[in-house]
């Protein structure tokens, strides 16, 4: 079970303010159309090995980590996608961001290019999957809303979605429903800010809560639906081998949190500590490989975890379901 970490880290929260992108010539991206239905989901599941692809991902080294390092980058680590273009019909390992108690969680799926910016926001907007439920994963999109393009310039992608998209909920609801589509579509490395449309209209008031959006939004901006330590790679239900290499940002006490790997019998087969690139108020990132020796192969999980430094109890930051091959 999750819990929300105890440690004195201030993290932003409140209204999102933001700087209106420099115009230039319009260039659509892998993004824009209408096609009907959403792309087919992954089939990564326990028992089943995803590629997280092999294309370019900012923020991280183009090797593998040696144990116990980490990345120096203060880019958050991005996409194991293989990018936000291709050649057509070419399918492409990718993930969208629905919820895990109430902060954003990455879970595989596969689109098609070249229109991959726009198939994984429809793959978004299906929700998760059984599997995906059954590990207590959400969304906060309304059911029905749809998408009608993607629109990418200057590393800005224009999201133009239903009317649906804004109905109901208060202001933590917003916001997650925010934070899934910003998460999902700067998965991409070429994007790297988010702004909205509904039903063709540019939207600078969100919701009945009125969250303000005075232009495109980042990761940053999302920070208070961020879990204390994001694992970007492996995502939920991969087969994983060691060493194991895992990815993602953080902001943790002194930068500092461990990770842990439980093989199918509930033996811890690795627990080491991970310092990231940054920390105690500020999200840093991290690239970390790892060896661990589980007893059999079959279903286990990788827990992020931190010691309390009030207390000095584990507090437990996110968990992702996998597959551990011994």
């Amino acid at each position: 079970m999750n819990s929300r970490r105890s440690a004195p880290c201030p993290r932003r929260r409140g209204p999102v303010m933001l700087v209106a992108a420099l115009s230039v010539p319009l260039l659509v991206a892998g993004a824009c159309g209408t096609a009907a239905g959403p792309p087919p989901a992954a089939s990564a599941r326990p028992g089943e090995s995803a590629s997280a692809g092999s294309g370019a991902s900012g923020g991280t080294s183009s090797g593998p980590a040696s144990p116990g390092t980490t990345t120096s980058s203060a880019t958050a680590p991005r996409a194991p996608a293989t990018g936000s273009t291709g050649a057509a019909g070419r399918h492409i390992t990718t993930a969208v961001y629905l919820l895990h108690a109430g902060h954003i969680s990455p879970a595989p799926r596969t689109v098609t290019a070249p229109a991959t910016a726009a198939g994984s926001v429809r793959a978004l907007l299906a929700g998760p999957d059984g599997y995906e439920r059954g590990h207590d994963r959400t969304s906060a999109i309304p059911p029905g809303t749809t998408l009608h393009s993607v629109a990418v310039r200057d590393q800005v992608a224009t999201v133009d979605l239903s009317g649906r998209y804004d109905d109901g909920g208060g202001t933590v609801s917003l916001r997650a429903r925010l934070a899934q589509v910003v998460f999902t579509v700067t998965r991409y490395p070429g994007i790297r800010k988010v702004g909205f449309e509904l039903d063709g209209k540019p939207v600078s008031s969100f919701g009945a809560a009125g969250i303000v959006l005075n232009g495109p939004v980042g990761r940053a901006d999302f920070e208070d639906v961020s879990p204390a330590v994001l694992v970007e790679s492996p995502l939920m239900g991969e087969g994983i081998s060691s060493p194991l290499r895992v990815r993602g940002s953080a902001d943790t006490f002194e930068a500092e949190f461990r990770l842990k790997v439980t093989d199918v019998s509930g033996r811890t087969a690795a627990d080491v500590l991970v310092r990231a690139s940054s920390g105690t108020g500020t999200r840093g990132t991290f690239d970390v490989t790892l060896p661990y020796k589980a007893a059999r192969t079959g279903p286990g999980l990788l827990t992020a975890y931190f010691i309390s430094p009030e207390n000095g109890r584990p507090v437990i930051v996110d968990t992702v379901p996998l597959t551990v091959n011994r």
